[in-house]
């Protein structure tokens, strides 16, 4: 029978150590915008789990879905505009 102490080793030694490198970082900061309202929009759902929706339900949730649709818009625009000049150069 192989030991896989061995195996095991060479595995976990190019682990990081846990932490979120600065790309990372920076890609979590750059879509921020999103996070938060997909957390908004999951708020305004979670709401309305245990009671009926009413109008300001529908209202909040409706308003919550434009926000998250209009920051994938911001976001695909902004990745868009990056990309762009470097296909032309």
């Amino acid at each position: 029978m192989k030991h896989i102490g061995a195996l095991q080793a060479v595995v976990t030694a190019l682990a990081s150590d846990g932490e979120p490198s600065d790309v990372e970082l920076d890609a979590i900061e750059h879509e921020m915008p999103l996070i938060l309202a997909e957390v908004e929009l999951l708020d305004a759902q979670i709401m309305t789990l245990d009671r009926p929706v009413s109008e300001l339900d529908e209202r909040r949730i409706r308003r919550a879905r434009n926000r998250v649709l209009a920051a994938r818009r911001d976001l695909t625009n902004k990745a868009t505009t990056v990309l762009v000049p470097e296909v032309g150069a």
